[in-house]
Order: C-alpha cells, then sequence, then structure tokens
C-alpha cells in the first residue's frame, strides 16, 4: 500500500515543485508523510465543506489545486473555519497535498489543457519569466500560452464558444465584438500578473479570470480584447486532467489506491 510520500513522489512528475512560484505554496499542506493512502480525492479547493467530504468519504489524501496555507499561520484555533479543517484532517488522518502555480506553468498543464478546451494552435508559453529555471526546456514551461485559432472569428463568436466550452451563463467582456481575431492568448485563474505579457505579445485577445477594469482600459487602449471566463471555470478542469494523469502512474506503479473526482464545489460568484 502505497503512503503520502509515495504519492507526492508521483504528483512531482506531472506538476515539478521547482516551477512553482516563489510567492505560492504547493506541496504537503497538513497530514504526516508516512500515512497509508488507499483512497485519494481530487478538487479545486480545500475548503470546509471538500475536507468534510473528504472525511466521509475515508479518504486519505485530499489533492487540491489551491492551497490551503497561503500566508504563515499564528494561532491553530479549532473552532475558526481554518482550525476545523486541521482538525477534521488529524482526527481522520487525511492529508492535505496541492499543485497550484507548478501545475498551471507544466507543459501539459493546467493552461495547456484549457488552451486544448478552446481550441487553440501552434501553442506557445506566454511567460517564461519562472523562479526556477534547472531542467526547464524554453518554450515549454512557464506561465500562460498563446496559440491561434484554426479559422479566424469575431470577439463575439470566440466569446460565446468559449462560454460554450466551459458551460458558462454568463461570460464578461471588453472589445470590439466585431473585430477579427486569430490568435489568442490565455491564463487560467486570475491573470491579471500576466498583462504586460499579454502586450508584449501579438494575440489578439486574452482570456482569463479575474480581470480588471483598467486591464480592460488599457486594453481598449490598443485596440484588443479580454475575455472574463472567470477563475473557478478556468482552472475547474484540473480535476479531471489531475484524475486520469496521477491513475495512470499509479496503475503503473502498482500501488492499490484509488482516486474520486470531485465535482460537488461551485463558483461563489452568483450572476444575476
Amino acid at each position: 500500500m502505497p503512503v503520502v510520500n509515495d504519492i507526492i513522489a508521483l504528483m512531482e512528475h506531472i506538476a515539478p515543485a521547482r516551477l512553482a512560484e516563489e510567492w505560492d505554496n504547493s506541496g504537503l499542506q497538513c497530514g504526516n508523510h508516512n500515512w497509508p493512502v488507499k483512497k485519494i480525492i481530487i478538487s479545486l479547493d480545500p475548503t470546509l465543506f471538500v475536507v468534510k467530504a473528504a472525511c466521509d468519504k475515508k479518504a486519505d489524501l485530499l489533492i487540491t489545486h489551491h492551497p490551503l496555507i497561503f500566508h504563515p499561520i499564528k494561532n491553530i484555533v479549532l473552532d475558526t473555519p481554518a482550525g476545523k479543517i486541521f482538525d477534521l484532517c488529524i482526527r481522520h488522518k487525511l492529508a492535505i497535498f496541492s499543485a497550484h502555480t507548478n501545475l498551471d506553468s507544466v507543459k501539459g498543464g493546467l493552461n495547456d489543457i484549457f488552451a486544448e478546451k478552446i481550441g487553440l494552435k501552434n501553442v506557445n508559453v506566454l511567460s517564461s519569466s519562472l523562479n526556477s529555471t534547472e531542467g526547464q526546456v524554453e518554450g515549454q514551461d512557464g506561465l500562460g500560452r498563446i496559440g491561434e485559432l484554426e479559422n479566424s472569428l469575431t470577439l463575439n463568436s470566440l466569446s460565446n464558444k468559449v462560454k460554450a466550452k466551459l458551460q458558462l451563463k454568463t461570460i464578461k467582456v471588453s472589445g470590439d465584438l466585431d473585430m477579427e481575431v486569430k490568435k489568442v492568448a490565455v491564463c487560467t485563474g486570475s491573470g491579471s500578473g500576466l498583462m504586460k505579457d499579454f502586450f508584449a505579445s501579438d494575440a489578439d485577445v486574452y482570456i482569463s479570470g479575474d480581470l480588471k477594469y483598467h486591464d480592460a482600459k488599457d486594453s481598449e487602449i490598443r485596440s484588443r480584447g479580454l475575455i472574463d471566463a472567470g477563475h473557478f471555470a478556468s482552472e475547474e478542469l484540473m480535476i479531471d486532467m489531475l484524475k486520469e494523469r496521477l491513475m495512470t502512474l499509479i496503475k503503473e506503479k502498482g500501488f492499490n489506491a484509488r482516486i474520486e473526482a470531485f465535482h460537488q464545489e461551485a463558483d461563489p460568484f452568483n450572476y444575476i
């Protein structure tokens, strides 16, 4: 039977820790490296709701995209939301492991899956300014992606395509809806940090989440387009992708562990 450390070693093949940004906190968030692992749950966030569900399902390891701990912890008070999570994890021997910006940046990772979902071809890295470049192959690992549509579309048509592909009811768009779009930049999650990379590229449109008012105004001046697909919708894709890849490695190792994709999370925003 594998232990937590064995699964972490497999995750290193999928999303190497060296690709995580300096500010990030990917890795083991809670638990013991030597706890046995029979069942793994994969989700986007390690919320109290998800952790409770993982405990109810008798999972041994919860793998998430977003880390449980982003900032230094000053205390662990068990009647707070964070404290309740730690309490559940320790009592149920549930370890939590997160693969965040390393899963975003790695070749074949979340940004590549997002670009493929939208239908981009000839895809390259948008920003290769990684903090850890040891072993990096130029043009393969990095934040964001840029590629070409098979056929040119108007911004309006591309927006509707993205909405359909991500099964969204609404989408936020900036720019001339009739503008012709051939080259597209993307970044899953929160993409404002790559606006300079978008402007330095020859992409007509940038698709991401959490885009700001001034991002839209700056794009407008440059006659570029923005599509804000939302943080949640652009990243929830990681669940099935990670389940498939991790299960393949588990089978290759001959480990006796089951994996379940957790899709009961929802975008915290409602659009009325």
